[in-house]
């Protein structure tokens, strides 16, 4: 079945720099695009990054924007999201998740990991 494990998240000082994981399995991880999402208490979930299959072309919210990085290793069934210049903003419950792109948009599979909890503050 479709798994998808998060790792890498913690309590970090504003400015600093994490890096999450998503280890995939259950499924042909390179046939799809992968994203990361995120989520804070009374809020829905946000999409933050974007990659295509091939790891060819990314997207990111404005929120997030050149400080953020998706990236992905078909070889190893993991995707990443590198953040930097971290801001209190940030913090939240971190998703990876598994989707298709038509039409310029996102679709997400609808299967979740547990998530990671990213919390900046000093």
């Amino acid at each position: 079945q479709v798994q998808l494990v998060e790792s890498g998240g913690g309590l970090v000082q504003p400015g600093g720099s994490l890096r999450l994981s998503c280890a995939a399995s259950g499924f042909t991880v390179s046939s799809y695009a992968m994203s990361w999402y995120r989520q804070t208490p009374g809020k829905e979930r946000e999409l933050v990054a974007v990659v295509t299959d091939d790891g060819g072309a990314t997207n990111y919210a404005d929120s997030v924007k050149g400080r953020f990085t998706i990236s992905r290793d078909n070889a190893k069934n993991t995707v990443y999201l590198h953040m930097n210049s971290l801001k209190p903003e940030d913090t939240a419950v971190y998703y990876c998740n598994a989707g298709t792109i038509a039409r310029g948009n996102y679709y997400s599979t609808g299967s979740w990991g547990q998530g990671t909890q990213v919390t900046v503050s000093s």
